[in-house]
C-alpha cells in the first residue's frame, strides 16, 4: 500500500512516517511538507518519498494520513475522500463531534475508508490493564483512574497554545483518555467535568478533569494537565478483588521522538523499574510486568484492511463518541 503523510510536524515526523516506513507491505510514497526545512528533513530521512507542498499534488497513493493542526483535520480528510483516497486522521477526528459525524457519513457515502489514529490503544500500560481486567485479576472493576499529567509551566509557541477550534489540552490529550475509558468500560451514561486555564499568559485551557459513569456501572476519573508538578499515577484501576497502579508513560513516544526505528528488538518494553503494582486479596502486593507497547500494530492492521484482510484499526464512530464526551465537558 502506498501511503502519504500530510503534514510533517511532530505528529507526521514522529508518530506516522517512521511507523509506516517500517510496516511490511506499506510504502511511504509521499509527504506533504510546506516549509523548506520540513521538506529537507523528509528528503534526508526518506529519500524514496516524493515531497509536495499541497494535498492537491498527491497522486498514486492508496492511503493519506492527516497529521496537521486539529482545525484542519475534517476539511483535508473530506478533500482526500472525494478523490477516492482512504484516510487516516490523527486525533481528534474533527474540530467538533458534529463535524466528525458528518465526516464519517461523507466517507460512507463515498465508499472510501476512514479511520482515526487512536494509537494509545496500543500503549503497553493500557494493554496491561485490558489483560488484567479480561483475566479477572481485579475481580469486578468499579473505578478507572487515568491521567496524562505533565509539568509544563511555561506557555510554548505553536498552534496548540493558540485559541481556535479544538484548542486546549482536553482536545489534545482528552481523545486518548476518553477512547481508552470507553474501550475498557463501555458506553458512557453520564458526563461531568471542567476545564481551566491556569498558567499566566495561557490562551487555551491547560488543565481538565472528566468524570464518566459508564452504562456498565464503572466510573472513570480522567485528568489531563500541563500544570501538575507532581503527576498522579498514569493508571489506578480498582476492582472488588484487587487493584493495579502504574506510574510513568509508555516509552514509545520518547522512542519515536528520539528516532528509534519502530518494531525493533525491545520496542515498547519498559524497564522493570517502571512496572506497576498489582494488589490482590489472594497474593497481596507484587510487581506486575508491563506488556510491550505496539503502536506499529495500527499500520499493520490498516495495511491488512486495505488488502482485504480485516476491519479498520479503529471504528471512526468510536472517535465521534469520544468527541461527544469532550464537548459535554466544555
Amino acid at each position: 500500500m502506498r501511503y502519504a503523510v500530510v503534514g510533517y510536524g511532530v505528529a507526521g515526523s514522529a508518530f506516522h512516517a517512521p511507523i509506516i516506513a517500517a510496516t511490511p507491505g506499506a510504502d511511504l510514497a509521499a509527504v506533504v511538507a510546506r516549509s523548506d526545512g520540513a521538506a529537507a528533513a523528509v528528503r534526508e530521512r526518506y529519500p524514496g518519498a516524493r515531497v509536495v507542498a499541497e494535498v492537491a499534488e498527491l497522486a498514486d497513493v492508496d492511503v493519506a494520513v492527516v497529521a496537521t493542526p486539529n482545525a484542519t483535520h475534517a476539511s483535508l480528510a473530506a478533500q482526500l475522500l472525494d478523490r477516492g483516497i482512504a484516510v487516516v486522521v490523527d486525533k481528534p477526528l474533527a474540530e467538533s463531534a458534529a463535524a466528525a459525524r458528518a465526516l464519517v457519513a461523507h466517507a460512507a457515502a463515498a465508499g472510501v475508508t476512514l479511520t482515526c489514529y487512536q494509537n494509545r490503544r496500543w500503549d503497553g500500560d493500557f494493554l496491561t490493564v485490558r489483560r488484567l481486567v479480561a483475566e479477572g485479576a481485579l475481580g469486578s472493576m468499579h473505578r478507572l483512574e487515568s491521567r496524562f499529567e505533565r509539568w509544563r509551566p511555561d506557555v510554548a509557541a505553536g498552534w496548540k497554545e493558540r485559541p481556535g477550534p479544538a484548542a486546549g489540552i482536553l482536545w489534545d490529550l482528552g481523545p486518548h483518555l476518553v477512547d481508552q475509558a470507553m474501550l475498557l468500560c463501555g458506553p458512557v451514561a453520564d458526563v461531568t467535568g471542567w476545564v481551566a486555564t491556569v498558567r499566566p499568559g495561557a490562551q487555551v485551557p491547560d488543565d481538565a478533569f472528566v468524570l464518566l459513569r459508564h452504562e456498565s456501572g464503572v466510573t472513570s476519573h480522567l485528568s489531563v494537565s500541563h500544570v501538575a508538578a507532581a503527576p498522579g499515577p498514569r493508571f489506578r484501576v480498582l476492582g472488588d478483588a484487587g487493584a493495579y497502579r502504574k506510574d510513568g508513560l509508555d516509552p514509545q513516544e520518547a522512542e519515536l521522538r528520539a528516532g528509534v526505528t519502530p518494531g525493533g528488538p525491545g520496542w515498547g518494553r519498559e524497564p522493570r523499574s517502571h512496572w506497576g503494582q498489582l494488589t490482590t486479596r489472594a497474593r497481596g502486593e507484587r510487581v506486575q510486568p508491563s506488556d510491550a507497547g505496539d503502536y506499529p500494530r495500527f499500520y499493520r492492521l490498516m495495511t491488512e484492511h486495505m488488502t482485504g484482510r480485516g476491519p479498520v484499526p479503529v471504528d471512526p464512530m468510536d472517535s465521534v463518541r469520544a468527541l461527544e464526551v469532550i464537548e459535554a465537558v466544555g
